[in-house]
């Protein structure tokens, strides 16, 4: 099994830290290659940024599909360009929060998410919502890092995003935290994998969710159980036209 894990970043610079945090979790047989994008800007900080960088990740769906990977996960929990991503490809796509949300409940009765910085806990507090988990979801909040000065000091994220867990956790009576952006999450991994003072709380790893998640849809796909819907939410455009299909295929792979 082959699963392509895109952290949607214009840099390389987070690509060992997730394949090292991954690596553990794998099953026996499963292959997970890290790719970034090269392109400007690098991070998905601020909404706008967002947008130009889904562009991104749709060409590098269509770009893992035709390099024979399994499954598509996108590195980031604003689960940017998911929606779009499973409509213009046949293999399984995941996004880490909806893969997280969506399996908390074994974790814990209810939840609370702690994530990167103001700006974007409002854009996952709408997700949450948008995925129906509002009821689940007792509280959002976040560190107060952005991501571009999270890589010089993984440590001080791991501390921080330790704090806000147990501080949230108190607060609104969560059972268990999602730490809902990917490098936050690897900081955290990375960190209390040394440091025992760090464990003893459930904590939901966004990476590891995603991962896992891609090699159950894969496998149900190997034996053609992986039925997606083509009827609605996820119909693809050659459904309605041809012509609109190949003009946005040609836009999306530069042919």
């Amino acid at each position: 099994m082959r699963i392509c894990f895109l952290k949607p970043f214009g840099t390389p610079a987070y690509n060992q830290l997730i394949h090292d945090v991954l690596t553990p979790s794998l099953q026996s047989g499963t292959e997970v290659e890290v790719r970034n994008l090269d392109i400007v800007p690098e991070n998905m900080d601020y909404f706008a940024a967002k947008h130009l960088v889904e562009v991104g990740i749709m060409k590098a769906a269509i770009r893992a599909e035709r390099d024979g990977f399994d499954a598509f996960v996108i590195g980031c929990c604003y689960d940017p360009g998911l929606t779009q991503c499973r409509e213009l490809v046949d293999i399984p796509v995941v996004g880490p929060l909806e893969a997280s949300i969506m399996n908390a409940r074994p974790f814990g009765h209810r939840y609370a998410v702690v994530t990167g910085h103001h700006k974007a806990a409002t854009e996952i507090a709408d997700r949450v919502r948008i995925y129906g988990q509002e009821q689940n979801c007792l509280a959002v909040s976040h560190v107060g890092w952005f991501i571009d000065d999270m890589i010089k000091s993984p440590a001080a994220v791991a501390q921080d995003a330790y704090g806000t867990s147990l501080r949230i956790m108190r607060e609104a009576g969560a059972e268990t935290i999602v730490i809902a952006c990917t490098i936050v999450s690897a900081c955290y991994e990375i960190t209390a994998a040394k440091d025992e003072s760090l464990r003893g709380i459930s904590v939901i790893d966004p990476n590891i969710m995603a991962v896992k998640q891609a090699e159950m849809l894969a496998s149900l796909n190997a034996v053609g159980q992986y039925r997606i819907a083509r009827t609605g939410y996820y119909q693809q455009v050659a459904q309605h036209s041809t012509e609109q299909a190949a003009e946005i295929h040609a836009l999306l792979t530069d042919e």
